[in-house]
């Protein structure tokens, strides 16, 4: 364990972290990573004697992928829930190497979506 300056001790990189400095470090309270951990079943911090929860790395990406959809990107617990899913599907399916037609439609909506957008962007800059 390395210490700060001012005295607080500091884990290494990949060590388990509990709730408290889970909730220290996103500055979310402990009782709303609780409350995350009953609606997102993906969410699973080991549990010691007590009920003690200890965070591992993938379990605090986890998290700060869930603040940042919920209380900065606006999303709804259901709607940030299916994004998670489809996102761990769509890894899921890039990694044994299958790709829907639906999939590479909606990517070329979005593409052709985007690249309107940013020239109605590009334009109205021009104009100004």
């Amino acid at each position: 364990m390395q210490t700060e300056s001012g005295g607080r001790s500091t884990k290494a990189a990949g060590a388990m972290l509990t709730i408290g400095e889970v909730s220290e470090l996103l500055g979310v309270k402990p009782h709303i990573l609780r409350y995350w951990e009953a609606q997102f079943e993906t969410l699973q911090p080991l549990k010691r004697a007590g009920g003690r929860r200890y965070y591992r790395t993938q379990d605090v990406a986890l998290l700060r992928d869930i603040d940042r959809l919920l209380n900065r990107e606006g999303f709804t617990l259901r709607g940030a829930r299916q994004h998670l899913e489809s996102q761990r599907r769509g890894v899921a399916s890039e990694s044994s190497g299958t790709t829907s037609a639906t999939s590479i439609v909606a990517d070329d909506k979005v593409c052709s979506e985007l690249r309107r957008i940013r020239a109605a962007l590009a334009d109205a800059l021009a104009a100004a």
